[in-house]
């Protein structure tokens, strides 16, 4: 038997239809002005440059709390993504934040190599511009003692330093989504295979390893996730904080810089094919770096739906290191809602503050 006619609530019916009619203006005209205008202005916060070298540029950050911690910060971020990240509009950049917690930051960010800096190698990354930025940094503050956040591959370019120069002049180690057992970053692996990818040929061929390949492989990560994010933006399109946030993290993640030739080879040779950093036969430039030399206190901030460095990449890096004070912090999110974004406001942040405030002095 069919329902009543009053359960069906016949009455709502024309104006259900009005909302949706209305909804769908409204998507179409927030459709017109998403298109129109231009999104949100990142990595906004004041700064000065400091020092540019190549693809190098260290900035100090202008500080703004009355009482400053002792120690600066440098941070050193990934080579294929743009620092930005981390200062995303106010009220939402993580510089930002630490500034009004009363740190003096700084950070070492990336431009793309030059067709010329295709010869860059991991020993000028390790040995001369994190050095170089760690001195111009203990000039411009005045402190002797640097405290080192890095992100993701950053992270990696830290710990090679760091395992290197343990004997000063960093007093603290941060390292936000940072692999050392690179088996375990499996698409990767597969991309990277020795037995079909001629990593010599690419690089002798093309010099710098163009950004659209790099772009393509964290596509495969996810393949579906920019048609999903794009019906998500559509379904949203009427909510402006929706879509403000969509168009910052949107942009950041498809703003991805080459890499320099000899840099990549050596990635993929020593990192990516032999496990050196996990196996502890890694040497920069002659020099060994074996991460069991890091004896600073050191923080690891990790995601639990990383799907770019998944959590059996990173989860060695607290074991292998020598240092005493060390501690891995596991957090809900992903690979950059980690560290940006709503959730790393509530989670990371605090987390982050509690543990290097007292370490700063």
């Amino acid at each position: 038997m069919n329902a009543p006619a009053a359960a069906l609530d016949l009455a709502d019916i024309p104006e259900r239809i009005q909302s949706e009619v209305q909804r769908a203006i409204q998507r179409s005209i927030k459709g017109v002005e998403y298109i129109a205008s231009s999104g949100p202005a990142l990595g906004s916060t004041p700064k000065d440059i400091l020092h540019v070298r190549g693809t190098m540029n260290l900035y100090h950050y202008r500080p703004i709390a009355d009482e400053i911690y002792r120690v600066p910060i440098l941070i050193v971020m990934a080579t294929t993504n743009r620092g930005y990240i981390l200062d995303m509009v106010p009220g939402q950049s993580f510089i930002e934040f630490l500034l009004k917690r009363g740190y003096d930051v700084y950070m070492l960010d990336w431009t793309a190599p030059r067709p010329e800096e295709k010869s860059l190698r991991m020993e000028d990354y390790v040995l001369d511009f994190i050095p170089d930025c760690v001195r111009r940094v203990q000039q411009d503050s005045g402190e002797t003692d640097v405290t080192v956040i890095g992100y993701c591959f950053g992270g990696v370019l830290s710990l090679l330093y760091g395992s290197i120069f343990n004997d000063g002049p960093m007093k603290n180690l941060i390292c936000f989504t940072t692999p050392v057992d690179f088996r375990e970053m499996k698409l990767f692996q597969n991309f990277s295979d020795r037995r079909y990818f001629d990593v010599d040929r690419l690089v002798d061929s093309v010099g710098n390893v163009p950004p659209e390949m790099i772009l393509s492989s964290f596509d495969m990560l996810r393949p579906a996730s920019r048609v999903v994010g794009q019906i998500q933006l559509w379904e949203n399109i009427w909510n402006d904080e929706f879509v403000k946030s969509y168009r910052m993290f949107d942009r950041w993640a498809t703003d991805t810089l080459p890499l320099a030739g000899e840099y990549f080879r050596t990635i993929t040779k020593d990192l990516m094919w032999d496990n050196k950093l996990f196996n502890g036969t890694m040497s920069v430039g002659g020099r060994l770096a074996d991460i069991a030399k890091i004896k600073v206190p050191i923080l690891h901030a990790v995601a639990e739906h990383d799907h770019i460095v998944p959590y059996d990449a990173a989860k060695h890096l607290i074991q292998k290191v020598g240092s005493a004070d060390k501690q891995e912090v596991m957090l809900k999110g992903g690979h950059v809602s980690l560290v940006a974004g709503a959730n790393a406001i509530k989670r990371l942040w605090p987390k982050l503050d509690s543990w290097l405030c007292e370490r700063s002095t």
